[in-house]
């Protein structure tokens, strides 16, 4: 078996607030093999943005990160003395949430891009203006000698998102992490964001994480998929097996309330309840009071991801 690219073990963050710890994420696990683009699904508060800033390292001082293993290409990124400053941007790269949040407002976009060359790239002063603008032509942007000039604001949501893109892009990294990259977008310009980034993914062989709420979208793009629910890693399978099997009731309530081409507006339906309070003591299985299959049992011990064949793990006393 090849060496993965990223392997995280047992990965805990809190964070420290006036009202007590907060644990966000709870001995998260899993390795990403090169050309492998994985999933991370769950609702808002799940963790899953959390989990990219901290493999980013760019968590605040608040947080605490406990883990018991990070390597990125058999580089170790815990302790001290991690090398993640230094290849952040340029191997290890991040597409986040909001493009107009994100990019500078009063910055040209093409400027935007010189400055992550300049800073990662093998470029010079002379010849980074027209590297940009390569940069922007290959996430298919039109004209793009004339949106190198533009600003932020002058550009689309969609359009903004590509810049965004080219950004994370223009270093050939050897891992991109996608957090919600079509938030805010229409229908229509979220397929062209998501078939843009995965041919450029298979053209360069990197490997991508790709976090979102949306689980039909996930199985579209992603070769495995991790469900996450309240800092716990509930499910973790390849994407065809996920599909053809949700083995614990919070995946299958993510499908029934993600809406498809076929889905009709009354099939949809919403997971009760919301996500516990992560200070204070929790129960071993966090998805314990929402769920309509608990039993007794689900109360006492420890769950762990159990195997339930073909790759696919589960975190759940009774799967289904």
């Amino acid at each position: 078996m090849s060496v993965p690219l990223l392997s995280v073990k047992n990965l805990s963050v809190s964070f420290r607030t006036r009202s007590g710890i907060v644990r966000v994420l709870d001995d998260v696990s899993f390795s990403l093999g090169k050309g492998e683009v994985l999933g991370i699904v769950g609702e808002s508060g799940s963790g899953k943005s959390v989990l990219s800033y901290a493999l980013m390292g760019l968590l605040d001082e608040t947080a605490d990160i406990k883990a018991d293993a990070i390597e990125f290409g058999g580089i170790d990124l815990v302790g001290t003395r991690s090398p993640l400053a230094s290849i952040r941007g340029r191997e290890l790269s991040m597409i986040f949430q909001s493009p107009r949040t994100a990019l500078n407002p009063i910055m040209k976009v093409g400027k935007q891009i010189e400055d992550v060359l300049r800073r990662h790239g093998p470029v010079t002063r002379s010849n980074a203006k027209a590297a940009a603008i390569a940069a922007l032509a290959k996430v298919r942007i039109p004209d793009p000698e004339r949106r190198y000039h533009a600003y932020p604001f002058e550009l689309s949501g969609g359009m903004c998102q590509r810049v965004m893109i080219a950004m994370a892009l223009s270093c050939s990294p050897a891992l991109l992490i996608a957090d919600e990259p079509t938030t805010g977008l229409d229908v229509t310009t979220q397929a062209v964001v998501m078939d843009l980034m995965r041919d450029l993914v298979r053209e360069t062989r990197m490997s991508s994480i790709l976090i979102t709420h949306d689980l039909a979208l996930a199985g579209e793009y992603c070769d495995r998929i991790i469900v996450m629910h309240a800092g716990h890693m509930v499910e973790s399978a390849p994407a065809d097996a996920l599909q053809a099997r949700f083995a614990h009731p919070y995946t299958r309530g993510l499908f029934a309330a993600t809406p498809t081409a076929r889905t009709e507006l009354q099939d949809l339906a919403s997971i009760p309840g919301n996500l516990p309070d992560l200070r204070g003591e929790l129960p071993p299985c966090r998805f314990f009071h929402r769920c309509n299959l608990r039993e007794p049992d689900c109360e006492t011990g420890a769950i762990a991801l159990a195997p339930l064949g073909n790759d696919h793990s589960v975190r759940c006393r009774h799967p289904l």
